[in-house]
């Protein structure tokens, strides 16, 4: 490593905690930063289509009543019908009535909304599963449909008379629906359905409305605050909680019952309880033998091990019916993957001249997807060549693959490295790095001859869910038209965006996810990839073609947990020791204007600041107005953006689109991203739009850069972890500034900081239920 003025010079800050891939296992909410960095990567939007005659709300009731239909059909289908009422038995009731709250005080309504609302986090449709048709193609990502202007004005009315500022009153009417006015007159602890309001903040607006039957012991607030720390939770990316934690969290909340609030929740059908048997006290769920969803009065521990005499460790958690119905149909839809054999595309003999061909660790790959429906592949970014070369064999032998990648910058790495044009660390803009070599060589040619065959297709998750331009689309059936599926960026995946991949596949097709396990996941709930590796229910196979140069000796050293001094001949790594916020901002401007450009001839435009957060003295707002003075200097004369600004375009959860400003009009901001034109709708740029020179780590996430500059102030220090520092400085293809003021804390975080855990249950649904 290097320290050379030369390229040193360019700072950030992080005052918020870091992306929201470091969740708590607690049913605390998250803080404002880390619900705003959910913004960046991780949840995918809604697959399904509602007919074009409904109405908004019209199509958000019809896919709830298809979503409650369809789960009905499944339970009758197991002969576990689930009942409701109002109890439980056994271990459940134990664990229920552990915790009683003690009632606390509440906040003035003059004071409840004395702070600007927080930045929106995420909306909460419920996908529609399991397409019956094939889904319309869209020309460019899409935003979330603004409500009519009449129902906002119905809503700002009312909100007026609860003290409660307008600003919330379109996020009300798209989050409530049609009816809104009347549902918050009926009942004003909806209002904690709202993105960014919090439970003091309903309290006050409730005490307006109500006066003095505004009790904080009132059922309805006791279900709103439920359904509102799970939702919390699901922003740190838990799919569900445990009892315990809940109910603790309901009593800090002032909930005076809290066992009453989540019996209410769950006879109305707002959250589902679950019991997972677990083969040894204090398990995880991973390896479980079973896992029942428990109604209120479904008598659950009764059966099982209880006839036998023996009782069996047991958790119970409490989730959101959309997530636990994601959960489930994953569950549901690997096994079918798992236990079903694949179409007998091309002959063995086939398979295997491609496999020797291929080279060593590209062939083992190649051999397990031959023989299996679901494969699992992990490395970092010189193991694309291998995926890149098992997407040349299939096409060879006449399968219809596909790879899907995170990103745009991703996916046009990959049909670079499949056309054989690209090395692993190719850049997407063709600008070659230190990652240029091909590591070991393999997979640079699949030895198949392709000619005449259709070659495979490079597509985005979103893009391929969504049937946008470029991707296989789908057949009659509405699943995808396609033989083979490789997944790239695996640990992006959410649980809501892997079941509806998963429901997409054909009968007979084959998927394949890959990814690096090093990486942050996703900033949606769950931890697919991660619960995968550890059920071992398919074939894994795990790469053996190294990241080469000092960046891939530095961060595969990172990825074990050792902070390593490599040898820098060529500046691919810089450090830059900084001593407060100040200096780290004008060190991160000077490195990306002037010193990179002029000593490592990557341009601006072609590097990429990093940041653990949003907010604070070094975080991403601070250092893109202090980049964008510099860079590209303007009034800011279209709600804050200028032509050529670079920004980036969340038009859904989970979803970040690096792009550039091109202008405004009566429509909207003109962005293009990804090569496609993009109009923002004016109420929705401060939403959607961000400033994109400084990026947060998730949202940096599945792309790459000619070069990086990371910034870790000394407040940083809270935000680091082992799994924030591999992704952060993985991004970099030729060279990385490490812009460090925390001392040994780097080096501390890199060695004993890994995840933050997640509540999940897919590994239990895994264990137990891949022969259903």
């Amino acid at each position: 490593m290097s320290t050379d003025p030369e390229t040193t010079e360019t700072a950030a800050e992080t005052a918020e905690p870091a992306d929201s891939a470091a969740p708590t296992a607690s049913a605390e909410p998250a803080t404002s930063a880390e619900a705003e960095d959910t913004e960046g990567p991780g949840k995918a939007e809604n697959a399904g289509n509602p007919s074009p005659e409904l109405s908004e709300a019209e199509a958000e009731l019809e896919a709830q009543r298809q979503e409650r239909e369809r789960i009905e059909r499944r339970k009758a289908a197991k002969q576990g019908p689930v009942e409701s009422g109002a109890k439980l038995s056994g271990t459940a009731a134990d664990l229920l009535a552990a915790v009683r709250a003690v009632e606390s005080g509440a906040k003035p309504v003059a004071g409840a909304f004395s702070e600007p609302p927080p930045a929106p986090r995420r909306a909460a449709p419920e996908p529609v599963r399991q397409p019956q048709r094939p889904v319309a193609p869209v020309a460019t990502p899409t935003a979330a449909p603004v409500p009519p202007e009449e129902a906002v004005t119905a809503v700002r009315s009312v909100l007026a008379e609860g003290g409660a500022p307008a600003a919330l009153a379109q996020g009300a009417a798209a989050a409530l629906g049609a009816g809104a006015e009347g549902l918050l007159r009926e009942d004003p602890w909806q209002l904690l359905r709202v993105p960014g309001v919090r439970p003091e903040q309903a309290d006050g607006f409730a005490r307006a409305l109500l006066g003095g039957e505004a009790d904080p012991g009132d059922e309805r607030r006791g279900r709103a605050v439920t359904g509102w720390l799970l939702e919390q939770a699901a922003l740190a990316g838990h799919t569900a909680l445990e009892l315990p934690a809940l109910l603790t969290a309901l009593g800090r909340y002032a909930v005076p019952d809290p066992d009453a609030a989540v019996r209410e929740s769950l006879a109305e059908g707002e959250a589902l309880v679950f019991q997972d048997a677990l083969d040894t006290p204090g398990g995880t769920g991973t390896g479980a033998a079973e896992s029942r969803a428990v109604r209120a009065d479904d008598g659950g521990g009764e059966d099982g091990a209880e006839e036998e005499g023996q009782e069996r460790p047991v958790r119970v958690l409490v989730g959101l019916e959309r997530y636990a119905l994601a959960e489930e149909s994953l569950a549901d839809g690997l096994g079918r993957l798992v236990n079903s054999v694949p179409k007998q595309d091309g002959t063995a003999e086939g398979w295997e001249r491609a496999a020797e061909a291929a080279g060593r660790s590209a062939a083992e790959l190649i051999r397990a997807v031959a023989g299996h429906g679901l494969v699992l592949h992990t490395g970092g970014e010189a193991a694309r060549q291998e995926t890149a070369a098992l997407l040349r064999a299939a096409s060879g032998l006449g399968l219809r693959a596909w790879g899907a990648t995170h990103g745009a910058g991703g996916r046009e790495r990959l049909a670079a490295q499949v056309a054989g044009d690209g090395p692993a660390g190719t850049a997407g803009s063709g600008s070659a790095g230190s990652g240029s070599g091909s590591g070991s060589g393999e997979g640079s040619a699949s030895g198949v001859d392709v000619a005449g065959e259709v070659p495979p297709g490079a597509v985005t998750v979103a893009d391929l869910l969504s049937g946008g331009p470029g991707g296989p689309g789908r057949d009659t059936e509405g699943a995808f038209a396609l033989d083979l599926l490789l997944v790239l960026d695996a640990p992006q995946l959410d649980v809501e965006t892997a079941a509806l991949l998963v429901e997409s596949m054909p009968d007979g097709a084959r998927l394949v996810l890959s990814g690096d396990p090093g990486v942050l996941w996703s900033a949606g709930p769950g931890r697919v990839f991660a619960d995968l590796l550890a059920a071992k229910i398919c074939p894994q196979v795990a790469s053996r073609t190294p990241d080469p140069g000092p960046l891939g000796e530095l961060v595969s050293g990172i990825g074990i947990g050792e902070f390593n001094q490599v040898a820098a001949p060529g500046k691919e790594v810089v450090i830059v020791p900084v001593r407060d916020a100040g200096e780290a901002v004008h060190r991160t401007v000077q490195l990306v204007a002037d010193s990179v450009p002029r000593a490592i001839g990557v341009p601006p435009e072609e590097t990429v600041v990093v940041t653990p957060g949003h907010g604070g003295a070094v975080g991403t707002r601070v250092l893109n107005t202090a980049l964008k003075e510099r860079l590209n200097p303007g009034p800011g004369r279209f709600g804050g953006f200028d032509p050529g600004d670079r920004v980036v375009y969340t038009p859904g959860p989970g979803r970040a689109v690096p792009g550039r400003v091109l202008g405004a009009d009566a429509e909207g901001l003109r962005l293009e991203c990804a090569g496609l034109p993009v109009v923002v709708p004016r109420e929705r740029v401060e939403q959607v739009v961000r400033h994109g020179w400084a990026l947060t780590a998730h949202q940096a996430v599945g792309e790459r850069w000619p070069a990086v500059v990371a910034v870790l102030p000394g407040d940083a220090v809270p935000a680091l972890s082992r799994p924030w520092v591999y992704t952060a400085f993985g991004r970099a293809e030729r060279h990385l500034s490490v812009v460090h003021g925390v001392e040994q804390a780097l080096p501390r975080a890199v060695a004993e900081v890994g995840a933050k855990p997640r509540t999940t249950r897919l590994g239990v649904l895994l264990g137990s239920g891949t022969e259903r």
